[in-house]
C-alpha cells in the first residue's frame, strides 16, 4: 500500500515533468549539467566504480541501448501505418538530399568543414529528425499517412547513415567490422519488434530513461568553452535545418505527394534529434581522425536540437494556417 501511494502521490520536486516541458530538456539539460561538472570539477566522477561507469565512461552503452529501442519501435509500432509514397519523400527531403550536400561540400574543402562547422557536424545535424515532434504534431494535423512516415525519422535516427554517407565518400575511413557494430544493435532491435510486441512496448520507455542519463555521460567530455565557441555556429545550422530541410519536405508534400493545404506539415521534418549529439562521438570510434571535432559537433548539435524543436513546429502551423489546413485530418480511407 505504501509503495503504491509513493508511485500514484504528487512528486515533491517534479524534475521529470519539468525536463519535458523545456524544449528538447531531456536531452539538453542534463547534457549542460555534464559540460559544468567537466569544466569545474573534472575529476569528481573519476572515481571509479559504478559512479565513473554510468556518468563518465557509460555514453556510448547507452547509445547502443538507444539505438536497439529505435530498431524496435521501427518494427513493432508505426511501420505497418506508413504509406511508402509519404515516407520516402520525408527520407529523402529531409535527410539523403541534405546530407548529400554536406558530403559533396566535405569532398571540396575537406573534413574540417567550413567557418568552424565540420562535416561530421553537419552530418549529425542534418542527418537525424526528431520522430517524436514529428509523430506529435502529424498525429495532431495529419493522417496515418503523416504519422506512418515516422518510419524516416527512426530511419535516420542514430549514426548509421553519417557511418554510410562518409564511407561511401572516402570522407571517413569506416572499416566493414566497425560499421557492423554499430549497426548489431540496431538489427536485433529490428527482430524483435518483428517478433515480440510485448518486448516491443517494454522498448518504448527506453528513451525517457537512457537519454538524460547519455547525454550527461556525453556532456562529461565536453569543456564549456566548446559549447559557447559553437553556441552561435548551432542556432544558425538549427535555422537552416528549420528553412531548408523543413522546405525540401514541404515543397515534396505540396508538388509530389499533393497535399494541398496539409502540405505545411512538411515543415514539422526541419528538425534535429536529440540523438545527434552522440553521432559524433560514434563516428570517432569508426574513425579516430574524427576524434578534435567530436566536442564542437556535440554542441552544435545540442543547440540546432533545441533550436529546431522550437522553431519547426512554429513554421509548420504558421504553414497550414495560411492554407487553411490548421484543423485536425478526417481519418484516411482503408484503400488509401
Amino acid at each position: 500500500m505504501t509503495q503504491m501511494h509513493l508511485r500514484s502521490g504528487r512528486s515533491r520536486i517534479p524534475m521529470f515533468a519539468f525536463l519535458q516541458k523545456v524544449p528538447a530538456g531531456m536531452m539538453l539539460i542534463p547534457l549542460m549539467l555534464g559540460v559544468l561538472m567537466n569544466t569545474f570539477a573534472p575529476e569528481a566522477l573519476k572515481i571509479g566504480g559504478f559512479t565513473t561507469a554510468l556518468f563518465k565512461d557509460g555514453a556510448l552503452t547507452l547509445i547502443a541501448v538507444l539505438i536497439l529501442a529505435t530498431g524496435a519501435q521501427i518494427t513493432g509500432s508505426h511501420s505497418g501505418k506508413a504509406a511508402a509514397s509519404t515516407t520516402t519523400v520525408v527520407l529523402v527531403c529531409k535527410t539523403l538530399i541534405p546530407a548529400t550536400i554536406a558530403v559533396i561540400l566535405g569532398l571540396v574543402v575537406g573534413i574540417d568543414g567550413i567557418a568552424g562547422v565540420s562535416i561530421l557536424a553537419m552530418l549529425a545535424i542534418f542527418g537525424n529528425s526528431n520522430g517524436a515532434l514529428w509523430l506529435a504534431f502529424a498525429g495532431q494535423y495529419g493522417d496515418e499517412r503523416d504519422t506512418g512516415a515516422y518510419v524516416a525519422s527512426a530511419f535516420d535516427d542514430g549514426p548509421f547513415l553519417a557511418l554510410i554517407f562518409l564511407g561511401a565518400s572516402g570522407l571517413g575511413d569506416i572499416p566493414v567490422l566497425a560499421f557492423a557494430a554499430a549497426l548489431i544493435p540496431f538489427i536485433i532491435g529490428l527482430f524483435i519488434g518483428a517478433v515480440d510486441r510485448e518486448w516491443t512496448r517494454a522498448l518504448d520507455h527506453v528513451p525517457n530513461i537512457v537519454i538524460p542519463f547519455m547525454s550527461f555521460a556525453v556532456g562529461t567530455g565536453i569543456n564549456l568553452k566548446t559549447v559557447l565557441t559553437g553556441g552561435f555556429a548551432g542556432i544558425f545550422l538549427g535555422l537552416i535545418v528549420v528553412v531548408f530541410t523543413g522546405g525540401l519536405t514541404y515543397l515534396g508534400y505540396r508538388f509530389i505527394l499533393r497535399r494541398g493545404s496539409k502540405s505545411g506539415i512538411g515543415f514539422a521534418a526541419g528538425t534535429t534529434a536529440g540523438n545527434a549529439v552522440a553521432v559524433p562521438a560514434v563516428v570517432a570510434v569508426a574513425d579516430p581522425r574524427f576524434e578534435p571535432f567530436v566536442a564542437s559537433a556535440s554542441a552544435q548539435a545540442a543547440t540546432a536540437v533545441l533550436v529546431t524543436a522550437l522553431l519547426a513546429p512554429i513554421v509548420a502551423s504558421w504553414a497550414l494556417k495560411r492554407a487553411g489546413g490548421l484543423q485536425p485530418a478526417d481519418p484516411v480511407p482503408a484503400a488509401v
